[in-house]
């Protein structure tokens, strides 16, 4: 497909879901679908050759919850999929295990495959793709499509035996030599640039990509590769200004030699080409300091701060434009984890708005995060999000995370949800003991 065909077609996520995860230890499942309470103006329509009604499709959806709920689990679940699709086999060689987390809480689990699967609309055709792995080996997967309305094969996979739908028996032949235990043929469909897989693997190349402290410094260093653009530039200064920073100007400052690496390995990071997606950067101030140059208006003109001089909410918004506007660019999908971490309500409700304006993002890009402002959930129709693009993480007796959709509650067009949910109608907030707090307290006072 040509890109302007792929424009005219924007691609999307329609669900996920996931088991033996993290702390999600039973199947997690999470939707982008639009439902009858979708805000008007909001969804996006999608033409698939399966249907002739529209795909209803939600362009930002948040999860919110108590610390420790596994609100970031469900973002860095998406991202471990997208890191073994990525990774599996150009990452590893035949004695190399798989990278994934199971549910740790469990010594039973341990031995339990983890599960991933996606629904996504791939150029105006519905996908299903999703797999089974354990430490050191794919125990399943599978491809399905539906190109002329009916679900038709593209692969299923059990071990090593792999039944390919007729129109992709050549990718067999062609792949079957190169095919591991411990890589998905997905992975090395990737590496060889196979024609016909070649849409799947590229849309886990482009999307799921992570957000998240530990990769600031990547972010910063993608923001200052745009501004060597002139265009590209004026994009950026604009998202400065609106954020009221005081900053006048951004420059991509001189990388010095002895740092380039370290650079170059937070940019893989965000780029999921570490095995690892939660690998942290050690050296985010440094990249950050010799990537991004901030010019503030002072009195006498123009001056360059320090970096250990910018405030963290500065530093965290220019770690986000960059990949923002990868994402409106290509129609991405894109995970921020905490979003409202050291930024203002105002900051935070600007960016989901700007995937919610159809103007700013035409080729349905998406935005996944989670967060604790209630300013986001708002009262009555003053919040941003739709009733359907709200999701609450909590947790069971035994640690093992659940999500669940605000619309389970069935709420009216005009409640007040951030009230609700401080007041713990909704569930998913902490059960705080002030009694023990002030009798621990007394206790050491004595």
């Amino acid at each position: 497909m040509s890109t302007r065909e792929a424009q005219s077609h924007p691609s999307a996520l329609l669900s996920f879901s996931a088991s033996n995860v993290r702390s999600y230890r039973d199947e997690v499942q999470f939707s982008l679908l639009a439902t009858r309470l979708a805000r008007e103006g909001v969804t996006r329509e999608l033409h698939t050759a399966s249907s002739k009604a529209p795909t209803s499709v939600l362009p930002a959806a948040g999860l919110f919850g108590a610390n420790a709920s596994g609100k970031s689990t469900l973002l860095f679940a998406m991202a471990d999929m997208r890191a073994i699709v990525a990774n599996s086999f150009r990452g590893g060689t035949r004695s190399s295990g798989i990278f994934r987390q199971p549910f740790a809480l469990d010594d039973a689990y341990q031995d339990v495959p983890t599960r991933f699967e996606v629904e996504l609309i791939l150029h105006g055709v519905h996908w299903q793709y999703g797999f089974e792995v354990t430490d050191d080996r794919v125990v399943g997967e599978y491809a399905y499509h539906y190109p002329k309305g009916r679900q038709a094969l593209v692969y299923d996979r059990t071990g090593a035996e792999v039944t390919f739908g007729p129109p992709f028996r050549p990718i067999g032949r062609r792949l079957s030599p190169l095919l591991r235990d411990n890589a998905l043929l997905l992975s090395v469909a990737g590496a060889a640039d196979d024609e016909q897989l070649r849409p799947l693997f590229n849309w886990f190349l482009h999307n799921l990509r992570l957000a998240q402290a530990a990769n600031r410094g990547g972010r910063a260093a993608r923001t200052a590769e745009l501004v060597k653009d002139p265009d590209a530039k004026e994009r950026v200064m604009a998202l400065v200004r609106a954020a009221d920073l005081g900053v006048c100007d951004i420059e991509r400052a001189t990388v010095d030699p002895e740092v380039a690496e370290r650079l170059q390995r937070a940019i893989r990071i965000l780029n999921g080409e570490e095995g690892d997606p939660d690998a942290s950067d050690d050296d985010v101030d440094i990249v950050f300091s010799d990537t991004v140059r901030l010019k503030h208006r002072g009195v006498s003109g123009d001056v360059d701060l320090d970096p250990e001089l910018e405030s963290e909410g500065t530093m965290v918004w220019v770690g986000l434009i960059g990949p923002v506007l990868d994402a409106l660019d290509g129609g991405h999908v894109l995970l921020a984890d905490e979003l409202d971490a050291s930024l203002h309500p105002h900051l935070v409700s600007m960016l989901v708005e700007m995937f919610q304006d159809q103007r700013l993002n035409p080729r349905c890009a998406q935005l996944v995060f989670n967060a604790h402002d209630v300013n986001v959930l708002g009262d009555s129709e003053q919040g941003i999000l739709g009733r359907d693009q709200i999701w609450f993480a909590d947790k069971n007796s035994d640690g093992a995370t659940v999500i669940f959709p605000l619309a389970d509650f069935r709420p009216r067009r005009d409640e007040a949800l951030a009230r609700r949910y401080l007041q713990g109608r909704f569930g998913a907030v902490p059960l705080v003991d002030r009694g023990e707090i002030r009798g621990s307290l007394e206790l050491v006072d004595t």
